[in-house]
């Protein structure tokens, strides 16, 4: 059992996360100070510290959090799904969630092209916890696979087909909707994972 001061704790963490995602999708990852987060949330800036050493992992943390919300609708019906079709339609369901949220997926692109300056923090966020991983959709997707072309191959021309469309869409020079990246990624999975392909 929790005591008092366990919960607070963790109530002021919570608030504090609330904070900085409501900050991040107003202002974005890069212009949202610690200071601001804190000011935001009512707290003073050493409450922030107790529960993370910076912003980064703050963000990985809600990143984490996010993924592990999305993952646990999606986990029981891909273990149920009878062909690789079938699975496919429910990981690009999962996607779909991710993209609907509009503020979170521009954000996560903001963070994703970030991370890519840091070596430790492109490591952290190649991790299976932070992204659909090509590890991550080979696991999902291996029982359905019918020929020798590898899961993670799959994996990463779906992740590249999901993360274009996000790019295309921030910039906001999309051209295919994402029906249709949906359709073509689907597609190249049947064609290169199935038999009938």
């Amino acid at each position: 059992m929790a005591t008092k001061q366990q919960e607070k704790s963790q109530q002021t963490m919570q608030e504090l996360m609330a904070s900085a995602i409501e900050l991040f999708g107003t202002k974005g990852f890069a212009n949202t100070s610690v200071a601001e987060i804190t000011d935001h949330a009512g707290y003073a800036k050493g409450s922030f510290y107790r529960h993370w050493n910076s912003k980064d992992e703050l963000f990985l943390q809600i990143v984490e959090q996010k993924f592990r919300q999305y993952r646990a609708t999606r986990h029981d019906r891909v273990q149920n799904a009878e062909n690789l079709e079938a699975a496919m339609n429910i990981i690009w369901d999962f996607l779909e969630t991710i993209v609907s949220d509009r503020n979170w997926s521009s954000i996560f692109l903001e963070f994703t092209v970030y991370s890519a300056t840091s070596e430790p923090l492109r490591k952290l966020m190649n991790k299976s916890d932070y992204r659909l991983s090509n590890k991550v959709f080979a696991d999902l997707v291996r029982d359905h696979v019918e020929t020798d072309f590898p899961p993670e191959k799959i994996g990463a021309l779906n992740t590249a087909l999901f993360e274009g469309y996000l790019i295309h869409r921030a910039l906001g020079t999309e051209v295919l909707s994402l029906a249709e990246v949906r359709r073509a990624a689907i597609a190249l999975a049947l064609m290169n994972g199935t038999r009938q392909g």
